[in-house]
């Protein structure tokens, strides 16, 4: 080889690095930014558990207490035996 050859090799090789840190960097950058999403996630997920475990039974109406919605069939099997009731 001689030595533009070996000249004209190094230069590309130095380009190439030069691209692979910028990637490198970049990724890097990504990574630390989806660690601090994923943080985050985690925190509004806890909070989100404790709000739901904090909710009183009392909130919820007992399936008795609720009004039936429109689209409910006011035909039903009675309880306990075949026979329906409107």
């Amino acid at each position: 080889m001689s030595q533009n050859d070996l000249e004209t090799r190094l230069d590309e090789l130095e380009t190439r690095l030069a691209f692979q840190d910028d990637v490198i960097n970049t990724l890097s950058e990504q990574v630390a930014k989806q660690e601090m999403d994923i943080r985050e996630l985690w925190e509004a997920k806890r909070l989100l558990h404790k709000q739901l475990k904090d909710v009183s039974p009392s909130n919820i109406k007992s399936e008795q207490d609720e009004t039936p919605p429109p689209h409910y069939c006011k035909w039903r099997i009675k309880k306990g035996s075949d026979e329906g009731f409107i």
